[in-house]
């Protein structure tokens, strides 16, 4: 039993974590209504990460109409279709609870230098990996 475990978990933990505390990214999450699935996108900062074995979660704060918005997301959830990184943020802390009393500009986080190469460089790895993908799926039905 333990081993069937170990690679239902092992199954899951493929997904690749390419951000940070303090960077912005979109969280593509899936939502089934009616019947029907779609995916809708959460975008804010990274405020904590708590690494849990394999119940690894993700923080994410966003402003929405005037009033902070947090959303806890389990990084190796079916439901989550895949993390974007959007903006690499420069802090100094494991933990940015402190924004949650900042509002407006007060509560901006600074870039990282050279953070928008970083970003590009991981959005061009993404689109040849989704490129390999569908060659090798048109392969299989072939």
């Amino acid at each position: 039993m333990n081993h069937a475990l170990a690679e239902i978990f092992q199954s899951d933990m493929k997904r690749k974590i390419n951000f940070e505390i303090g960077d912005t990214v979109k969280v593509h999450y899936r939502i089934l209504e009616s019947g029907k699935e779609r995916i809708q996108v959460y975008e804010g900062i990274v405020i904590s990460m708590a690494n849990k074995m394999n119940d690894k979660t993700v923080t994410v704060r966003r402003i929405s109409y005037d009033v902070g918005v947090e959303r806890i997301f389990p990084v190796y959830s079916p439901r989550i279709a895949k993390f974007e990184l959007v903006r690499k943020g420069d802090v100094r802390r494991a933990k940015l609870f402190y924004l949650r009393k900042k509002s407006g500009k007060n509560a901006r986080i600074k870039e990282l230098r050279g953070g928008q190469a970083i970003v590009q460089s991981e959005r061009k790895k993404d689109l040849e990996a989704s490129k390999e993908a569908a060659a090798l799926s048109k392969e299989a039905v072939a």
